[in-house]
């Protein structure tokens, strides 16, 4: 009977069920493990401490990787079978190897060439074996088709860049755990749009860990960090979603988002992005020192030395990227130059907003204060 059953079963005609499904089991697993890893965490000391560039007091477990990637991995499982099983097993083949580094990195010390070189095999595992990659950038500078070999190579440095974008963003509570579930929710939307059902039960197993986790992220007596494995599995995920999202979108002439796709991934991910190529420009080109060293030049460390909370400074990027996205989604039938344009200079608009506003009010108390005087 159950053979039956699922011999006769369309998941896209049941896609909203699954969606919900898959989130509950998600929910559900992260919800009983969370509690579990922060006991283990805490019994072994295996802490995030204070000091340094670290904007936290205390110690804090940070395993909270471990809570996702196991509810990632047991709705996968108890749901893939009736969905695109390669496409499934190879991202979860992924996840793990790169689950098992980042556990390494929060409970010891590896190093970025192991952690670089591991980011690189899990993106070339989805590459070779699936062939999902970037083929063109639906015309932005006149870009259309790339060679195989370009393509290969571009679509590497975009897992790679998303991956550690998220792992540098990690640094307030709540900004990358926020940031992923937005763009995750904004990917389900689309994957929903293009009946991807694979996809959407991946993004619905993600928004199911990260609920939880974001309670306990925000929390301030049962506080828990994603760690090294938490951020590189989130990073790991949404770069899946981009590339299939853009490769997907460029193969069909007649998909809904044909002509905008690269800009909408970017208008999802426009803070890390943002704060990741700052980041690199001002530790390579001013500081002449390594990409991936640690310092406080983030855009999120600027607003806490501003004086905003960490739940304020979360709450102002994430509604400042949702109003990204929102435009975007209202000019995607523009011509593509536009898009990217009118994102460009509305995100550089928006994010420097206060911080121009407040050297303006700081000239302007300056000089009253030496007219007084």
């Amino acid at each position: 009977m159950v053979k039956e059953l699922l011999e006769n079963f369309i998941p896209q005609d049941h896609i909203g069920w699954l969606f919900l499904l898959a989130i509950f089991i998600s929910f559900f697993v992260s919800s009983t493990s969370y509690p579990a890893i922060i006991n283990v965490a805490k019994s072994k000391n295996l802490m995030a401490f204070s000091g340094g560039r670290s904007s936290h007091s205390g110690s804090v477990p940070n395993l909270g990787g471990i809570g996702i990637f196991l509810s990632i991995a047991v709705t996968i499982t108890t749901i893939g079978a009736v969905l695109d099983t390669k496409i499934l097993l190879l991202i979860l083949g992924g996840l793990t190897l790169l689950f098992f580094l980042g556990l390494k990195d929060d409970i010891l010390i590896l190093s970025p060439r192991k952690k670089f070189t591991g980011q690189l095999l899990a993106a070339l595992l989805l590459i070779l074996f699936t062939d999902t990659r970037i083929v063109s950038l639906s015309g932005i500078f006149d870009v259309n088709i790339m060679p195989y070999w370009v393509s290969v190579v571009f679509t590497l440095f975009v897992y790679i860049l998303i991956i550690n974008a998220f792992n540098l963003i990690d640094g307030i509570d709540g900004l990358a755990g926020t940031l992923a579930l937005m763009a995750i929710v904004s990917f389900s939307y689309v994957f929903y749009n293009y009946k991807d059902i694979s996809m959407v039960v991946l993004a619905a197993s993600v928004i199911g860990a990260l609920i939880p986790f974001l309670y306990l992220n925000f929390s301030k007596r049962n506080k828990m960090f994603l760690g090294d494995t938490g951020s590189m599995i989130l990073g790991f995920i949404i770069a899946v979603f981009a590339v299939r999202f853009i490769n997907r979108s460029e193969l069909s002439p007649d998909a809904i988002y044909h002509n905008s796709s690269p800009i909408l991934v970017l208008s999802f991910l426009f803070f890390p992005l943002l704060d990741t190529l700052r980041i690199f420009f001002i530790r390579l080109v001013i500081h002449k020192k390594s990409p991936f060293a640690a310092d406080r030049n983030h855009l999120h460390h600027r607003f806490l030395i501003l004086g905003f909370s960490h739940r304020q400074t979360t709450a102002i990027i994430v509604i400042t990227n949702s109003i990204l996205i929102v435009i975007t989604f209202l000019i995607r039938n523009w011509e593509i130059n536009w898009q990217l344009a009118t994102l460009l200079m509305s995100g550089t608009i928006l994010y420097s907003l206060y911080f121009i506003f407040n050297w303006i009010r700081g000239e302007k108390e300056n000089k009253s204060m030496g007219v007084s005087n």
